[in-house]
């Protein structure tokens, strides 16, 4: 199996000249080699796994002369069993690296959870429904995680999604032998908790009208932020990444780059006359004669984009600023659903390319909500049967 990611773990036993000898894991198939000098050559041998203490043990056995530099038996000998903590290991080097930042953060404290909980000699064959229920009632309850709090069934669910995910994996994954990590997904066909009453708050009129009331007492930045998440109804991480050379004045549009989408997807949209109007009001502090300069520069440095961090504290500035009661899921992704629900009479093939969905049924089911006023005037619309 081709690597994604090459360690550089490597580890020296006995004496320069005289035993010295070293291993290390192959950057292709990940199997620790052992690497030792006979007669002035340099010969290496596979030694056949990937267990990084035994290898090091294997390493001063060889250097004290306790073992044989003839390996090969060993290494057609049966491989050991598959534990969760190596696993996890291969999976955190081949397919963890192929993501996004932000999943690559969460691959990470994922792994280190499931290994607490369930123990990092584990054979992930074993698990069972029972191992599923105990770990939903340890999450829920706040006895797992990195928090150490209750957690919603959300959170559980894009847990277990992980872990059906790395189990899937290594069904369909072969060694260096050919041979399958797992026969099967044990966890297979098990249901994850669905949240009953998920919060999904959309930004009312008045509450966006406040907040552009008070966003230049806040920062410039934030204000063309703002306006943009309204009028093009994009994530924030996609907005605050904008450089001047995905804009385009002239045509009036946005070119969205994959590599700051959620979904990967690349596509253009566009601008609105308010879109253009902020822009315009940011062209003269920024510097977008230079194209690769950011719409929404750092404040300590120029040609990096604001941050996380910066973004959601001008969020939190202005709610205080406007008055706003403090409500639970009230943030920038308020103001996704907000495009989405207003732009409800749109064909949704038109939504998906504005907002940059890939699936409709995202849309339908977790974005767009009807209000009161729709729900009557779509009752009030209704053919009447007449005696």
């Amino acid at each position: 199996m081709a690597r994604t990611k090459r360690s550089r773990r490597s580890y020296g036993a006995g004496e320069w000249g005289r035993n010295r000898v070293r291993v290390f894991p192959d950057p292709k198939t990940g199997l620790f080699q052992v690497e030792w000098r006979e007669n002035g050559r340099r010969l290496t041998r596979s030694l056949g796994h990937r267990d990084w203490a035994r290898a090091k043990r294997q390493a001063d056995e060889f250097a004290a002369g306790f073992a044989s530099p003839d390996l090969n038996g060993e290494a057609e000998a049966e491989p050991e069993p598959l534990t969760l903590e190596t696993l996890f290991e291969i999976y955190g080097e081949e397919v963890t690296p192929t993501k996004a930042d932000k999943s690559r953060r969460y691959d990470r404290t994922a792994i280190r959870m499931f290994l607490g909980f369930f123990g990092r000699d584990r054979d992930p064959a074993t698990l069972s429904q029972r191992d599923w229920d105990c770990f939903i009632r340890a999450r829920r309850l706040g006895r797992v995680g990195p928090s150490g709090k209750p957690v919603s069934d959300r959170a559980v669910e894009y847990d277990l999604r992980f872990l059906i995910a790395v189990l899937n994996w290594a069904a369909k994954s072969r060694d260096e032998k050919g041979r399958l990590l797992l026969d099967s997904n044990p966890l297979r066909g098990l249901k994850t908790p669905k949240e009953k009453n998920p919060t999904r708050v959309i930004l009312s009129d008045e509450e966006y009208a406040a907040l552009l009331g008070v966003s230049r007492q806040v920062d410039w930045r934030f204000r063309v932020a703002l306006v943009l998440a309204h009028e093009t109804g994009h994530r924030i991480g996609a907005i605050r990444q904008l450089r001047w050379v995905d804009i385009d004045f002239e045509d009036r549009t946005f070119v969205w780059r994959a590599e700051h989408e959620k979904t990967g997807y690349e596509h253009v949209t566009p601008m609105t006359d308010e879109a253009v109007a902020v822009l315009e009001e940011a062209a003269q502090r920024g510097d977008p004669e230079t194209g690769n300069a950011p719409v929404l520069p750092a404040p300590g440095d120029t040609s990096k984009c604001a941050g996380r961090s910066l973004v959601r504290n001008w969020w939190n500035r202005a709610q205080q600023l406007a008055r706003l009661e403090p409500k639970r899921g009230r943030g920038w992704h308020s103001l996704r659903r907000k495009f989405a629900s207003d732009l409800m009479a749109l064909p949704l093939k038109v939504l998906c390319e504005l907002g940059g969905w890939k699936e409709a049924q995202t849309v339908l089911r977790c974005y767009q909500q009807a209000d009161a006023g729709q729900l009557r005037k779509a009752l009030e619309s209704r053919p009447r049967v007449r005696a």
